[in-house]
């Protein structure tokens, strides 16, 4: 089974950081952070495959899960991914079941999918070694479905129904552009939308992560049951300890 769905079936929400900084040093220095899992981030970071794959192997030593967002839902893109060698992969703007069942099928090998058969040359099967890779890799396979729109609230019952979905993920930030506000996560109809939203997955039942907009809004949705929270990401950490520190001078 894959490891970080199996991490988030019990105990309290896990928490994680994203990785925005494309840099391996800053994703080792955030692995010894004890976080649960770190998300590296194609689609709105300066992530190549080469940036991620040297990510993937400065974190290697720790305990701490590697989820990577793929810049679109697209099989070529994300059998790059798997292949690179993560196993759990966050789709953003996903919006209908028709959607979904293509993105389970870009993830699994023939005869349960379109993914292409590499595995010889591939990270993930120990470069052809794991010869129990190919029969083993849709298990391993995690995939986390980002609901982010008005259309993806509508289908979340649909989304979480297709097989081989194992998460949803709500992003606040494009759902409260499409809901109208538009840079304002914290406006009452996104809020009262993310609320709606956590529990329709649950009664669905399936996992529900989501990118916290702060520390309150974080203790929040683990309160409500949350199985996986983002606290923040390395470029607003970086970015808020620098004021910090000069602002201790300065006044």
């Amino acid at each position: 089974m894959n490891d970080f769905l199996k991490n988030i079936e019990n105990g309290p929400a896990k928490l994680g950081l994203w990785q925005s900084l494309a840099t391996p040093y800053t994703a080792e220095i955030c692995a010894t952070a004890g976080y649960d899992w770190l998300l590296f981030d194609g689609e709105h970071s300066p992530n190549t495959l080469q940036t991620l794959l040297g990510q993937l192997q400065a974190i290697s030593a720790y305990d701490v899960e590697a989820i990577a967002r793929v810049p679109i839902g697209e099989a070529w893109v994300m059998k790059q991914y798997l292949d690179l060698g993560f196993q759990t992969l966050l789709i953003p703007m996903v919006e209908s079941a028709k959607q979904a069942e293509e993105l389970v099928s870009a993830s699994r090998f023939p005869p349960l999918g379109v993914r292409g058969v590499a595995s010889a040359t591939s990270r993930a099967s120990g470069f052809g070694k794991d010869t129990s890779y190919l029969a083993e890799a849709q298990n391993r396979t995690g995939l986390i479905m980002q609901i982010e729109s008005k259309q993806g609230l509508a289908a979340i019952e649909e989304i979480a129904a297709v097989d081989g979905v194992d998460a949803l993920f709500i992003g606040p930030a494009d759902l409260a552009g499409s809901l109208g506000h538009l840079g304002n996560p914290r406006a009452e109809e996104v809020q009262n939308a993310i609320d709606d939203a956590i529990s329709r997955i649950q009664a669905a039942g399936k996992p529900v992560g989501i990118f916290a907009i702060s520390p309150d809004d974080a203790k929040k949705r683990i309160d409500q049951g949350v199985s996986f929270v983002s606290l923040g990401t390395d470029i607003g950490i970086l970015s808020d300890g620098c004021a910090k520190l000069r602002a201790e001078i300065t006044g």
